[in-house]
C-alpha cells in the first residue's frame, strides 16, 4: 500500500480493527509503536498501537492538537513527543474526520502533502469514489522499471558504429560495447551469479571498468567498484562486508588484491584484467582472465530489466576517515534519473566527448558512466590522472567535458605553460567533492575552460546540486564570476528538495547567506540506505530528510553555499569560523599550491585557526608572510594563528585528511598567545 512511514509526512488510516490491519498492511508491520505510531481514539485520546497508555504526556498534546484541528501545534507536539514519524490512526467516526481535516491543515502549514489510506473494508459509506483509481492501474504496456541498462541497448541500436570508448589505440563502438557487456552478463549468469549477489571490481578507468557498469547489473548482480588507492585491510573489509562472489582485478593492483582476498573467510572468485596500456607487471591471482571470461559468454544474451526499479544496482563504500567505511546501496531508478540530471546540468548531447579524469570507482563516476550511454557520446579513458595526459587527450580527441575534484583543477592550472597551451577549444569542467577555491576557478576560466561547481555525496549518487549559471552574470568581472561559481548552487531537476535547516529544530534557516545550518535533501536520488547498518541509516534519514553533515548557508536567490563539514567548523571565542573561507583566501596567495585549515586548541580562545600549506615548486613564503596576507583579506579573529608548511595528507580519492591535520594541531599543544 504505502512503502514506508519513515518520514515527517503524517498519515491517517480509518480502521475498524487495528490489530487486523497491522498484520495485513505491509507498511504498518515494521513500525515501532512507541516511536512511530500515535493513535487518536474516538474520544480523542492518544495511545500506543499495542493498546497501552503512553508514558509521555506529549502524546496527549498530539491528541489535543488533533481535536482542535490545529496543524501547527500538531507538528510541534509531534516533535516534543519524540515521534520520528506521525501516523494518526483513527477509528471511523467524527474524530476520524476531525483528524483528517487537521492533517490537511497541517499539510498546508508545512507545505507538504498528506497521504491518506483507507483500509476499512466493508464500510461502503466510508469509501471515496475516484474514477482514476483501480481500473487505470499499472500493466506491462504502461509501466517498465527504470534502469540505466536500457541506455546501452538504445545507443547500440541508434549509434551502432559510433565510437563509444577510446583507450590508447582502442576504438570500440557502441554495438561492440553492448555485445561485450552481454557476454559479461551471460558469463556471470552461467557461473551462478544473479540477483542478490555482489561483483566487485578493482580497476582504474579502463574499458573493462566501464563495461562492468552494465554487464554486472545485466546479470542481476550488484556492482561494487573499489577504490584502487585503498590498503589491503580496507579492501578486505569491503569484500567481506559486501559479500563479493566475484572480484575483477586489474593486474596493477593484483598484489594488494591478493592480500585482501586472503583476509576473507569466504574469498571471491578472482578474474584478472590485463590492460594492454599498463606496462608494469603484477602477479596473476585469478582463475581466468577477463577476455577469456567474455569468450564464454553469449553476445546476444537476453538479459532482463529488474522487476523492481528499487532493486540495488551498485554498492559504493564511503571513504571513511575513521573506522570502517559504510556501504551505500543505490538503486536502478536513482541511477536512471541521475543520468538525465547530469545531461541537463552539464548541457551534454550525442556529440559530447567525455574525458575520464574522475575515477569510475567514485560514485560510479558520479553516474556519468550511465550518462554517456544515455547520450551515445564518446568516453575517453584515462588510466592515470596526470596533467600531460589530460591536456594531450583534450587536444587530440577534442574533449568537450570532464569532471574532477578541485585538486585536479589545481593540478591543471599549475601545469607547465607548454601543457596548458594545448587547450585550443572551449570545454566544460564539472568539479565537486570539496568546495573549489574561487582563485582556481578564475584561472581555469582564463584557460578557456568553463567550470561548473557541483555538490553531492556518495549517498546521493554523486552531485545532485549544480551552480546553474545566469547569462546576466557574464558581464561581471572575472573574480566576481568565480566567486559566484564557487557556491554549490541549486538542486538538479531530478532532486525534489534541497535546503538548509537548523539542525536542532529542523526549521529552514533565513535566506540571508549568513545563517549556518545543515544541508539536507530528499528525493529519488537518495540512497536506499547503508548495507547492514540500520542505525546509521535511521540517523541519516531523521525527520524525513537525508542529513549530509555539511554546514552551509542559503542565499536570497536560493543558491546554497557549503561552509564546512559540521566537524570542521572552528569556534574561536564563541565565533564560528569557516575553514573553507580561510582556504579560499589562502589559495589567492601566489606562492601557495595547496592549503587546509583546522582548529588548534587555544588556552584563551578555545580554538584558533591553524593553516597547513604546501608551496608551489621554487616558491617561498614564511609564516609571517602568510599571516600578513590573511590580515589584508580577513577579519582579525579569522586570521590563522599558526602556519605549518609541508605536503598535505590525502585520502584515496584525493581529499585532504583533515582528521590527520587535527591530530597534528592537537599534538602541537595549545596556543598560549592572546590576541
Amino acid at each position: 500500500m504505502l512503502s514506508s512511514l519513515r518520514s515527517i509526512d503524517p498519515y491517517v488510516f480509518f480502521l475498524d480493527d487495528l490489530h487486523r490491519a497491522r498484520s495485513s498492511v505491509p507498511c504498518l508491520t515494521g513500525l515501532r509503536p512507541e516511536r512511530d505510531i500515535c493513535i487518536i481514539t474516538r474520544r480523542g485520546r492518544a495511545r500506543f498501537a499495542r493498546g497501552t497508555e503512553p508514558a509521555c504526556h506529549g502524546r496527549d498534546a498530539v491528541a489535543a492538537a488533533a481535536k482542535a484541528n490545529d496543524g501547527e501545534n500538531l507538528l510541534e507536539a509531534r516533535r516534543r513527543a519524540g515521534l520520528t514519524s506521525l501516523a494518526i490512526i483513527a477509528r471511523p467516526g467524527p474524530r476520524g474526520i476531525s483528524v483528517q481535516c487537521c492533517l490537511r491543515q497541517l499539510a498546508g502549514s508545512i507545505g507538504r502533502r498528506v497521504r491518506c489510506a483507507q483500509t476499512c473494508q466493508g464500510r461502503k459509506d466510508r469509501k471515496v469514489s475516484n474514477p482514476f483509481d483501480d481500473r487505470l492501474g499499472k500493466n506491462p504496456a504502461n509501466f517498465v522499471a527504470l534502469s540505466p541498462l536500457s541506455f546501452l541497448a538504445r545507443s547500440a541500436e541508434v549509434y551502432p558504429d559510433k565510437i563509444a570508448l577510446i583507450h590508447g589505440a582502442l576504438r570500440q563502438t557502441w554495438a561492440q560495447t553492448y555485445a561485450r557487456c552481454c557476454r559479461l552478463a551471460s558469463a556471470l549468469a552461467r557461473s551462478g551469479i544473479g540477483v542478490g549477489d555482489t561483483v566487485a571490481v578493482l580497476a582504474p578507468n579502463t574499458p573493462a571498468m566501464y563495461e562492468a557498469h552494465f554487464g554486472v547489473p545485466m546479470s542481476g548482480a550488484v556492482l561494487n567498484t573499489i577504490n584502487i588507492r585503498l590498503d589491503a585491510a580496507t579492501i578486505g573489509f569491503i569484500l567481506a562486508h559486501g559479500g563479493a562472489k566475484v572480484l575483477l582485478v586489474d593486474s596493477e593492483f593484483a598484489a594488494v588484491a591478493a592480500e585482501a582476498v586472503g583476509r576473507c573467510e569466504r574469498p571471491p572468485h578472482v578474474i584478472d584484467i590485463d590492460d594492454p596500456i599498463y606496462d608494469g607487471e603484477g602477479p596473476r591471482i585469478g582463475e581466468v582472465d577477463y577476455e577469456a571470461l567474455l569468450a564464454t559468454g553469449d553476445p546476444t544474451h537476453r538479459w532482463e530489466l529488474p522487476r523492481d526499479e528499487w532493486q540495488a544496482i551498485a554498492l559504493n563504500y564511503t571513504s571513511g576517515t575513521t573506522g570502517n567505511p559504510k556501504g551505500v546501496v543505490i538503486h536502478h531508478r536513482g541511477a536512471y534519473l541521475n543520468s538525465f540530471g547530469n545531461a541537463v546540468a552539464s548541457v551534454m548531447g550525442p556529440d559530447s566527448v567525455y574525458l575520464w579524469t574522475l575515477p569510475m570507482f567514485h560514485c560510479n563516476g558520479w553516474s556519468f558512466t550511465w550518462t554517456m550511454a544515455l547520450l551515445g557520446g564518446t568516453n575517453v579513458c584515462l588510466r592515470r590522472v596526470e596533467t600531460r595526459a589530460i591536456f594531450e587527450a583534450i587536444k587530440q580527441h577534442r574533449v568537450t567535458h570532464l569532471c574532477g575534484a578541485p585538486i585536479v583543477l589545481n593540478m591543471m592550472v599549475n601545469a607547465p605553460e607548454a601543457e596548458r597551451s594545448l587547450v585550443d577549444h572551449p570545454l566544460e569542467a564539472m568539479t565537486g567533492g570539496a568546495a573549489p577555491p574561487a582563485a582556481v576557478i578564475a584561472r581555469m576560466e582564463e584557460m578557456g575552460i568553463a567550470v561548473t561547481h557541483l555538490y553531492g555525496l556518495t549517498e546521493t549518487y554523486g552531485p545532485t546540486v549544480a551552480c546553474a549559471w545566469h547569462d546576466e552574470w557574464n558581464s561581471l568581472p572575472l573574480a566576481e564570476r568565480a566567486k559566484l561559481k564557487s557556491r554549490a548552487g541549486v538542486r538538479k531537476a531530478i532532486m525534489e528538495e534541497v535546503t538548509v535547516l537548523d539542525p536542532e529544530t529542523l526549521q529552514p534557516v533565513p535566506r540571508d547567506g549568513e545563517t549556518l545550518g545543515e544541508v539536507v535533501m530528499r528525493g529519488n536520488v537518495v540512497m536506499r540506505g547503508y548495507l547492514k547498518n540500520p542505525r546509521a541509516t535511521e540517523e541519516s534519514f531523521a525527520g524525513g530528510w537525508y542529513h549530509t553533515g555539511d554546514l552551509g548557508v542559503i542565499h536570497p536567490d536560493g543558491y546554497i553555499q557549503i561552509k564546512d563539514r559540521s566537524k570542521d567548523i572552528i569556534i574561536s571565542g564563541g565565533e564560528n569560523i569557516s575553514s573553507i573561507e580561510l582556504e579560499d583566501t589562502l589559495y589567492q596567495h601566489p606562492a601557495i599550491l595547496e592549503a587546509a585549515v583546522v582548529a588548534r586548541p587555544d588556552a584563551h580562545w578555545g580554538e584558533t585557526p591553524c593553516a597547513f600549506i604546501a608551496l608551489k615548486p621554487e616558491a617561498s613564503a614564511t609564516e609571517a608572510d602568510i599571516i600578513a596576507f590573511c590580515r589584508e583579506h580577513l577579519a582579525g579573529f579569522k586570521v590563522p594563528k599558526t602556519v605549518v608548511f609541508g605536503p598535505l595528507p590525502k585520502t584515496a580519492t584525493g581529499k585532504v585528511q583533515k582528521y590527520v591535520l587535527r591530530e597534528r594541531a592537537r599534538g602541537a599543544g595549545g596556543v598560549e598567545r592572546r590576541e
